[in-house]
């Protein structure tokens, strides 16, 4: 039986559960990005989030839902690097096991943060399939809790406090940016948004080579039948169920970017704002960059999701 899909009550429930345990991220200014950008820009800086990415929000809020005798069986998941760290944290936070499932070839330094965290780690091949049979796997042997890294709606809910905190901080805001992968980010702050700033119009940013939610949204119906390719990492899953219901409802409208944009992107934020960012977290500016005419002299807030980047694998040569 699905799980209901979270609302609004859902994500002040969570920013009081994580409230303890979550930082509440700073908001950056850059004169520069904004001359570039024609706009005003608000730059969430979640990876400036413990584990360095907005993914904490979502898994502290998840494993402090449970009740006790769920938690002391532990938690699962499938990741490529920035969920399964979150959520090992989150774990240790609550003193339980967290076992995460992680494909072959994923980020080094994502993997790095994971078992940094104490997680257990299973490796499969890398593809959504694989990832999904060997958590269910461990869950079997384990009795743990599958905390699905963006269809559980607690994992959402967490997710929309980034939103919550920069609308009230920020705001007004006419527009509001955030990247989309699976989509658990991107839905909950279409929850977030609606509820504190109705007028504000929600935009997700996706790779062109993973740009199943944009196709998944113009045909109305999850188009998931895709192989990723792009060098945004963590926006390479699948659109999940809930994940486009919540969409579809908000009227969140997606663009497409390329892999070039958002390598120039994420090159300037670093000059510009000296934050680390990942490729994943840089194309939230990227789609604004690409569309300048359509923002020019609003305000709007981006998203920065996270900056856990492998720092031997630096991918400027790939921008030219």
């Amino acid at each position: 039986m699905p799980m209901p899909l979270p609302t609004f009550d859902d994500v002040l429930a969570a920013a009081a559960r994580i409230a303890p345990h979550a930082h509440a991220t700073p908001v950056l200014r850059s004169r520069a990005l904004d001359a570039l950008a024609g706009c005003e820009l608000h730059f969430k800086a979640e990876p400036l989030q413990r584990t360095g990415a907005f993914k904490f929000r979502g898994a502290c809020n998840a494993v402090w839902a449970l009740d006790d005798a769920s938690a002391a069986r532990g938690v699962v998941t499938h990741s490529s690097g920035n969920h399964g760290a979150a959520l090992a944290l989150a774990a240790r936070t609550r003193g339980i096991a967290c076992h995460v499932v992680v494909p072959e070839g994923a980020n080094a330094a994502k993997l790095a943060n994971i078992a940094r965290y104490g997680a257990h780690l299973h490796t499969c091949a890398a593809t959504i399939d694989a990832r999904e049979a060997t958590a269910a796997r461990v869950q079997a042997a384990t009795g743990a809790t599958l905390i699905h890294p963006y269809t559980h709606p607690h994992v959402i809910a967490g997710q929309g406090t980034a939103a919550l905190e920069l609308l009230n901080g920020h705001g007004p805001l006419e527009v509001l940016v955030a990247p989309v992968g699976g989509g658990g980010l991107l839905a909950g702050t279409a929850i977030a948004a609606a509820a504190t700033a109705p007028g504000c119009h929600v935009m997700g940013a996706e790779p062109e080579g993973a740009a199943d939610t944009a196709v998944s949204l113009a045909a109305g119906e999850r188009r998931i039948d895709f192989v990723p390719d792009t060098v945004c990492d963590g926006l390479r899953g699948t659109l999940g169920e809930p994940n486009f219901a919540l969409l579809r409802a908000h009227q969140v409208e997606v663009v497409t970017v390329r892999d070039s944009g958002t390598l120039a992107a994420m090159r300037l934020i670093w000059e510009c704002l000296k934050l680390l960012v990942e490729p994943s977290s840089a194309i939230a500016l990227a789609a604004v960059l690409q569309q300048r005419e359509r923002f020019a002299g609003q305000r709007v807030g981006i998203v920065l999701s996270g900056g856990n980047v492998d720092i031997d694998a630096l991918p400027w040569g790939r921008a030219a």
